[in-house]
C-alpha cells in the first residue's frame, strides 16, 4: 500500500511517540507494504465483532455521554409540554407528571444534570489533554478540532460518493461528519443553557445587559429556548440516529456508546489513519492483520516501499548516541 501524505505524518508522528524499536518499524513496514492499495479489500474481508474490536472511548466519554442523552430526551419531554401546556397533547403529560408546577421542579433538576454533565465532560478533555501532552503523546489529529484536513476529506469523500474516486480518503479518529455532530450539539447546548438560565436567574441578566436590552434579549430567550430544543430533537432523532445506530453496516445499533469500542471493519473504513496507529500500538492486531492478509490472499505481491519507515529508522540511529550520553550522566 502506498501511504498518502496525512497517513504518513501521522505513522511518523506515532511511531516517535510510542518510541518503537527498530525490529517493530521494520515490522510495520513489511505490513503496510503489504495492503492492498483499495481499502474496500481490507475491510470488508477482516472479522468484526459486532460490539467493538478497537478501544475508542475511555469511561468517563461513556457516563457523559449516557447522561448527557438520557437528561436530553428527559428534557424534552417534560419541557415541551410546559413551553406548550394548553395544547392538547401537553395536558395529559403535565398530569401523568404531577401538574405543571412538579413538571417544572423535573424539568429544572434534570437541567442541573445536564449542565454537571457539560462541566464533566469539559475537565475530562481538560485533564485528558494535559495527561497527554506531559507524556509526550498529544497529537492534535486525533482531537475533535476541526482542522483544514476535514475539508479536503469532505470533498474527497463527495467525490467517493459520486464515483469519481475509488477510495474513501484517509480520515482520522474524529471524521468530518463526527465533528459537526459534536459542535452542532455544543452549540445547541449552550443556547439551551444560557436561554434557560434567562428564566431561572432574570435578575442577574438584567444586571449586567444595558437596560435597553434586556426585555429584548430576555423575549430572545424565550423564543430559543423551546425552538432549540425542538431543533435538536429533530436533528438528534433524524440525523445522529441515523448516521450513528440506524445506517447499513450499523443497523439496529453500534455499541460504542456502552462498550467504548470500535467495529474493525468501521476503523478501516472511516477512520483509516487511527487504524495505522491502532497497528503501532497493538502488537495483537499487527499479527491479526497480517495472518488475515495471507490467509485471504490479499497481500501484494509487488510490495511498494515508504519512505516514513526509512526517515524513522534514521530518527533511531541519530538518538541513540544521545540517549546514551544521558544514560552515562550521573543521577540518569
Amino acid at each position: 500500500m502506498k501511504l498518502s501524505r496525512d497517513a504518513s505524518a501521522v505513522l511518523e508522528t506515532s511511531m516517535r511517540q510510542n518510541k518503537i524499536s527498530a525490529e517493530v518499524c521494520q515490522e510495520l513496514e513489511e505490513l503496510v507494504a503489504m495492503m492492498p492499495d483499495d481499502k474496500k479489500l481490507i475491510y470488508q474481508n477482516v472479522d468484526s465483532n459486532p460490539v467493538g474490536d478497537l478501544h475508542r472511548y475511555s469511561v468517563h466519554i461513556r457516563i457523559q455521554h449516557l447522561i448527557t442523552f438520557t437528561t436530553f430526551l428527559l428534557l424534552a419531554f417534560t419541557g415541551l409540554p410546559i413551553h406548550y401546556n394548553e395544547a392538547f397533547w401537553a395536558i395529559p403529560l403535565n398530569s401523568m407528571l404531577g401538574g405543571l408546577e412538579v413538571t417544572r421542579v423535573i424539568h429544572r433538576t434534570l437541567a442541573l444534570i445536564f449542565v454537571v454533565a457539560m462541566v464533566y465532560h469539559g475537565l475530562t478533555l481538560l485533564f485528558g489533554t494535559l495527561r497527554q501532552v506531559s507524556a509526550g503523546k498529544f497529537d492534535i489529529r486525533r482531537t475533535i478540532i476541526p482542522l483544514m484536513k476535514d475539508v479536503r476529506d469532505f470533498s474527497a469523500d463527495m467525490a467517493y460518493f459520486a464515483g469519481k474516486k475509488a477510495n474513501r480518503p484517509d480520515m482520522d479518529k474524529f471524521m468530518y461528519k463526527q465533528k459537526i455532530h459534536y459542535f452542532a450539539a455544543a452549540f445547541g447546548n449552550t443556547v439551551m443553557v444560557v436561554s434557560g438560565s434567562s428564566f431561572l436567574f432574570p435578575e442577574f441578566w438584567n444586571s449586567i445587559l444595558p437596560a435597553e436590552y434586556a426585555s429584548h434579549w430576555q423575549e430572545m430567550m424565550r423564543l430559543s429556548h423551546p425552538h432549540e430544543a425542538l431543533l435538536a430533537l429533530l436533528v438528534i432523532a433524524f440525523w445522529h440516529w441515523y448516521n450513528v445506530h440506524l445506517a447499513p453496516g450499523r443497523f439496529p445499533m453500534q455499541w460504542t456508546y456502552l462498550t467504548g469500542k470500535l467495529t474493525r471493519e468501521h476503523q478501516i473504513e472511516e477512520h483509516f489513519i487511527e487504524y495505522l496507529r491502532n497497528l503501532v500500538e497493538l502488537p495483537a492486531e499487527r499479527q491479526y492483520m497480517r495472518e488475515n492478509l495471507l490467509k485471504r490472499g490479499l497481500a501484494v505481491s509487488e510490495p511498494v516501499r515508504n519512505r516514513v519507515f526509512e526517515e524513522y529508522r534514521k530518527t533511531i540511529l541519530m538518538d541513540a548516541p544521545k540517549e546514551a550520553a544521558m544514560a552515562e550522566e550521573p543521577g540518569k
